[in-house]
């Protein structure tokens, strides 16, 4: 793990606001403290997300403008992670429930057409020209309408940004040289929190999940020890205040427990223009100087050296947030 990053670029794209602080935002914060630029993408402004902290629930103010306390509480997430941040501008698309599951809202971010949230991430990218983005997988990590779609969104702007003959008026082409998907909850992780908090003689809040678990295992290709920086993580996610509870299963794990259980924030090399090399525990791994990346990303001349993608259908666990 280098101990500085300085000059090098990552843009971590997500559905919504307080995604950032639950999926890699220890990451983000090592990154950020070793000198890299990060810039987090919201495509939503979280419009339609449930107040998930009991104590909430009645607030007046909440209830009365949700939308501008989700972008209050990503400015306040945003200073915690010291990242930069912009929102894509597509409206949250809410988490159908129901069977049959009810028609998703008119204009809402998954029933955009694709080239018109393409070309809106294109332009981010070519402003920001990130070396490396992180995303979610092909299942949106879990089946949110808007985790798929980031997801599907976020791919095809990695292959159309270095591409000059695609969205030629979205800025200059610019080529990220890899693309990660996030890891937050894998079976071998849970499980291996679920078992010390049995061995420490703690209650596990995890009982549930493992019992009923139908997700299958991600391979991993690439963990980052960021363990140092989960404390941060959690100021991050707390707050984003409507969105978690303070007293569910998210911080029922003790920090140190975790530090010395899995000290690591995971990933999964999607697509890479550099060769892929087993055991990576930086995202920038085989990037190179700063001054090298760019030359690479704006040459036009890449070609795909790595490609891990998979259809394999994943189910969510238990407990996810929006």
């Amino acid at each position: 793990m280098p101990v500085q990053a300085q000059g090098l670029r990552l843009m971590a794209v997500h559905a919504h606001p307080d995604d950032e602080s639950s999926k890699g935002a220890a990451t983000t914060a090592m990154y950020v403290e070793a000198g890299a630029e990060v810039m987090v993408v919201s495509c939503t402004g979280g419009e339609r997300g449930d107040i998930l902290n009991p104590r909430l629930k009645e607030d007046s103010h909440i209830l009365r403008d949700l939308a501008q306390v989700r972008r209050d509480e990503m400015a306040a997430a945003r200073a915690i992670l010291g990242c930069g941040h912009t929102w894509l501008g597509f409206v949250d698309s809410g988490l159908p429930e129901g069977d049959p599951l009810p028609p998703l809202p008119e204009g809402c971010f998954a029933l955009e057409p694709a080239e018109v949230t393409t070309e809106a991430l294109v332009r981010v990218i070519r402003e920001v020209r990130p070396h490396v983005i992180t995303t979610y997988d092909e299942q949106g990590g879990y089946p949110h309408p808007d985790h798929v779609t980031c997801h599907v969104v976020t791919m095809a702007a990695f292959a159309a940004a270095g591409d000059p003959a695609a969205y030629p008026h979205a800025g200059a082409p610019w080529q990220p040289l890899k693309v990660y998907y996030n890891h937050t909850f894998t079976r071998s992780r849970v499980e291996a929190f679920h078992n010390a908090m049995l061995e420490t003689g703690l209650d596990s809040p995890y009982a549930d999940w493992l019992k009923d678990w139908k997700r299958g295992e991600r391979r991993i290709t690439t963990r980052v020890p960021c363990g140092d920086f989960f404390a941060v993580r959690d100021r991050a996610l707390m707050a984003h205040a409507t969105q978690v509870d303070p007293d569910g299963a998210w911080f029922k794990v003790p920090l140190e427990l975790q530090q010395r259980v899995w000290p690591t924030e995971d990933y999964e090399l999607a697509l890479s223009h550099l060769p892929f090399v087993e055991g990576e525990d930086d995202l920038f791994a085989g990037i190179g100087a700063p001054a090298e990346a760019d030359a690479l990303a704006t040459s036009g001349s890449l070609r795909i050296a790595y490609d891990g993608r998979t259809t394999a259908p994943p189910e969510s666990p238990e407990g996810e947030a929006d």
